[in-house]
This record gives structure tokens, C-alpha cells and sequence, in this order.
């Protein structure tokens, strides 16, 4: 008897409908998978065996042919084997299933159904597909329920699948309540209230934050960068509901998601170690997975001690800095994952970490710290808006009584920012998330200067011997310092204050 139903696959973070047509019939015992299934998904025969003996249900010796369709994209994964044992049951005359329907999970020997990675992308893609019931493992459902416009049914083994199917024991439908997301968007252990004086980096990272500029912070050993760096997402606008779907996309894949937080709700901040490898940051494996740069989307990657890591690694930052997105070739196809991230850097100034330093004395040669910062290539420095010196905190500040401003306040300044840009270019028809996102042309269109701020400009690109990507650097800077104080005009002012948070090349880099 032949038999069709259908389940997803995953494709990078977007998912694709998968037919599943099962034959069964009592001719020479065989069981086969075609389809261009890999390694994980043949396996599944002696799981599928195992677990529909365990229901209570005979399996006997039959002729089993599952087809996976379309036959030619490769399979992979667990995620098949519900889909696969329903077919089979169907194709025995045990079962039946609607048109309607969906189905992905992992079959355990007992005949318990597992979890799986990718249930959100997979969901996603059996709505898209025109499927109104989708039914996937018991802890997946929570993930799965933010896909609007679906029925999700969590279950948790085959016997109690059979038992809904059959209209026996029927599974109530997972409810998603969207209040939760709203309720844990601003909710941070941390804040800036707690770093003590700073008042100029604090401005900094004020700024980076309200155009979505790229920081790399300078300083000796114990300055604060890394305390600075890990409060900048508790002053970002809070994400939007779309925004938190397509990270908790990236995540579900990854399998980084629990029964407890099935949503990712807060601006990603991730802080991969120096010792991290090429594939680590950027994806890959014989089926890609994102990296931490893909991790890090909408939110924030942080790169602690930047001349540390590898050349090839921090060089694989620049295009995905540029494009917005990573794409990895294999055989099996091309994979793209978003990187929409903010670039947070922190770094020494010298291999010892004292070089300009008034409080202690640097040990490092000439030679020494120039090899030390020719780790960083010039177009990578370039492709960073905003390069900050962190000094040492005085006894003053680390005793000071005085209320530091919260990252409440701080955030209420950017997303009022971010609001003044985003009816400037919405009311002139440009979609721009953000000045950093600002393409030349743009560039030359809002953020025309005056006499004066052009005067200045024309002056500090000769001195700093600026790139024309820097040129434009300062220019995207300048724009987020006026909207701050929300204002069209770039004045003099707001471009020097740019250029003081990139005086930095000549004294390090120069």
C-alpha cells in the first residue's frame, strides 16, 4: 500500500516541504531509504523498527520503500524519522493522516519522540507550504507556537501521536503568548549605571549605539572595556517581534534553544575566545552551520584582545561587515546565513598593555609593539567607525558617590535617534536601518556639510591620511552626533567630535 505525507527540511536557516511517500507490501523483507538521504537519516531504520514495537504495534517483516522528495537535495538529520514511521503505519493501514498536515521529530527506541534542531525554520516553512497542523516533539512546541497562522501540536511519543490521529485521545493545540516576549525584551542583569567615570567612552558607545557603528575600544589591562562592551546591548532599541524570530531561526538550528527560553527575546551578545578557529566565527562543516558571527545577529560580537586571534580570522570579518551576510559553498549547495551584527573590539595598546600608559611604565620595544599591531590589517581598521581610548579608572571615579546614568536613559536618547533618521529617509522613500548602513551615495545626499564642517573635513583627511571609506566613516558618524541632538544640519562641531573618536590611527597605526 502506498502512502504520502509530509514533513520540512532545513537549507541554511530557511526550511523547504518534504514529500514522504512510503510503499509497503509482503514481498521480500527490505527496508529502504532513497532520496538522497545521508548517514543519520539510513539510520533511522532500526530506530523506526524499534520504537513502533515499543507502541504495542507488530512490525513484522514487510517490503519498505520510503521515498524523500525532491530526490535531489540531500537529507539529513533526525528530524525525518516521525514522518517516516507515520508513513509506514499508514501504509500498513494503521493510520491516517490529513493533507493538511505536517510532521518532524526524532523516533527514540522506547517510541518516545525527541527533539530536533531547526523545529522554528522547519514550521515556518510547512505554513509557507500551506500547512495548517504541524506536529512536532513535545519540546520543541514552545519554539515552534511563534509561527502565526499554524496549529502546533507538541507530542511526546508515537502511542499518544496514534491516539490524537485516531480522534481517541485528542492533543489540545500549543498556545504562543506574545505578552512574554514583551515582558523579557528589557530585562538585563546588568547596566551602565555600574561603570564608574568613563563619561567620554560613554559617549562613545552612545553614539556607536544610535547608528549601529562599529567600536574598537584601546586601553590598559583592567581599564573596563570588557564591563563597557557587555552593557552595550542594555542600551539598543529592543527588538522587534520579526527581529526575535529570525535570530531565534539562527539559534534553533544550532540547537541552542531550550524548553525554557524558546524565544530568543534579547539583543544577542557574543564573545567568541582568541583561540577561535575560521569556521567558529564564520560557519561551516560538512552541512553549514551558522558561526558566531551569525549568532551575533542583531546584537553584538565582541572580540576581546583582537590582536590575538589569527589573521585569517579576523580578516574573515571585512565582507560580512560589508554584505551583511556569510555565504558558505559546498557540493550540496550554497548556504547564507545573515550577519547583520555590531563589531565590538577591545585590544591593549602594546603586548603588555601599558604603552602610553601615566601610571605604569611599558616594557615593550618599538619593534615589539609594531608587530603586535601589524596583526591588524589597515581595510579591517578601516571598516570600524569609531576607535576609543579606555584610560585607566582613577581612585576618584572607583570611589565616587555620585548615580552613574542608567542604560535606560542612555537607550531612550538612541531610540529617539534611530526614530529622527528613520522619518528622514522613510519621508524621501529609503529603507535605512541605520546611518552606519549608509551607502555612498547616501552619504553625498544627507550628509552634505557646510563651509566650515567642509573646511575641517578637508583638513583631517589630509593629516590622518584617511581612506575614502574612512572619509565616509566619519561622515555616518557625524550624521548619528546630529541626530542625537536631532538635527538635520552636520555642524563643525559634530564633525570634530568624529574625528576625536578616530585621532587614534596616527598615534597607534600612523
Amino acid at each position: 500500500m502506498l502512502s504520502r505525507l509530509y514533513s520540512a527540511g532545513l537549507l541554511g536557516i530557511d526550511g523547504y516541504l518534504v514529500t514522504v511517500e512510503c510503499s509497503v507490501n509482503s514481498q521480500l523483507p527490505h527496508f529502504d531509504i532513497v532520496g538522497l538521504p545521508d548517514a543519520s537519516v539510513k539510520e533511522a531504520r532500526e530506530r523506526i523498527r524499534s520504537s513502533i514495537e515499543s507502541s504495542g504495534l507488530v512490525f513484522g517483516d514487510p517490503s519498505i520503500t520510503v521515498n524523500l522528495a525532491p530526490a535531489d537535495m540531500k537529507k539529513s538529520g533526525s528530524a525525518y524519522d516521525l514522518p517516516m514511521t507515520l508513513g509506514i503505519l499508514c501504509g500498513m493501514g494503521v493510520t491516517s493522516v490529513a493533507e493538511d498536515m505536517c510532521f518532524f521529530g526524532e523516533m527514540a527506541l522506547s517510541g518516545e519522540i525527541k527533539p530536533v534542531r531547526g523545529a522554528l525554520c522547519m514550521a515556518m516553512a510547512a505554513k509557507n507550504a500551506g500547512k495548517k497542523r504541524i506536529f512536532v516533539p513535545k519540546a520543541n512546541a514552545a519554539e515552534a507556537a511563534a509561527v502565526d497562522g499554524v496549529e502546533i501540536y507538541g507530542v511526546s511519543s508515537l502511542r499518544q501521536l496514534l491516539g490524537h490521529l485516531s480522534g481517541e485521545s485528542p492533543i489540545a493545540p500549543e498556545i504562543f503568548d506574545k505578552k512574554l516576549f514583551e515582558e523579557q525584551s528589557l530585562i538585563y542583569d546588568i547596566d551602565f549605571s555600574d561603570v564608574k567615570g568613563q563619561q567620554t567612552v560613554k559617549r562613545a558607545l552612545e553614539i556607536a549605539a544610535a547608528g549601529a557603528h562599529n567600536v574598537l575600544l584601546i586601553g590598559p589591562p583592567g581599564s573596563g572595556k570588557s564591563m563597557l562592551a557587555r552593557r552595550i546591548p542594555t542600551i539598543l532599541p529592543p527588538l522587534t517581534f520579526d527581529e526575535s524570530i529570525e535570530i531565534t531561526k539562527i539559534y534553533s538550528i544550532s540547537g541552542l534553544l531550550t524548553e525554557k527560553t524558546p524565544l530568543i527575546t534579547r539583543r544577542p551578545f557574543r564573545s567568541p575566545h582568541h583561540t577561535a578557529s575560521a569556521a567558529a566565527l564564520s560557519g561551516g562543516g560538512t552541512t553549514p552551520m551558522p558561526g558566531e558571527i551569525s549568532l551575533a545577529q542583531y546584537g553584538v560580537l565582541f572580540m576581546d584582545e583582537l590582536p590575538e586571534y589569527a589573521k585569517n580570522v579576523t580578516e574573515i570579518l571585512r565582507q560580512p561587515l560589508e554584505d551583511r551576510q556569510i555565504a558558505i559553498s559546498r557540493a550540496t549547495g550554497r548556504y547564507v546565513f545573515p550577519s547583520d551584527f555590531m563589531l565590538v573590539c577591545a585590544m591593549n595598546p602594546c603586548r603588555c598593555g601599558y604603552f602610553g600608559s601615566s601610571v605604569r611604565q611599558c616594557t615593550c620595544s618599538e619593534i615589539d609593539r609594531k608587530r603586535y599591531l601589524s596583526k591588524l590589517s589597515g581595510p579591517l581598521l578601516d571598516r570600524i567607525d569609531i576607535q576609543i581610548e579606555v584610560p585607566a579608572v582613577t581612585y576618584k571615579d572607583m570611589t565616587s558617590r555620585s548615580e552613574e546614568e542608567s542604560s535606560d536613559e542612555i537607550r531612550r536618547r538612541v531610540i529617539a535617534a534611530r526614530r529622527f533618521a528613520a522619518e528622514r529617509y522613510g519621508a524621501a522613500g529609503e529603507k535605512v536601518l541605520a546611518n552606519a548602513d549608509l551607502t555612498p551615495m547616501q552619504i553625498r545626499r544627507w550628509c552634505a556639510l557646510g563651509d566650515e564642517a567642509s573646511s575641517l573635513m578637508a583638513a583631517a583627511f589630509e593629516r590622518l591620511g584617511m581612506s575614502a571609506r574612512g572619509h565616509d566613516r566619519i561622515l555616518r558618524v557625524a550624521r548619528t552626533i546630529a541626530d542625537l541632538d536631532r538635527r538635520e544640519e552636520i555642524s563643525a562641531d559634530d564633525i570634530a567630535q568624529a574625528l576625536q573618536f578616530r585621532s587614534l590611527d596616527k598615534k597607534y597605526w600612523g
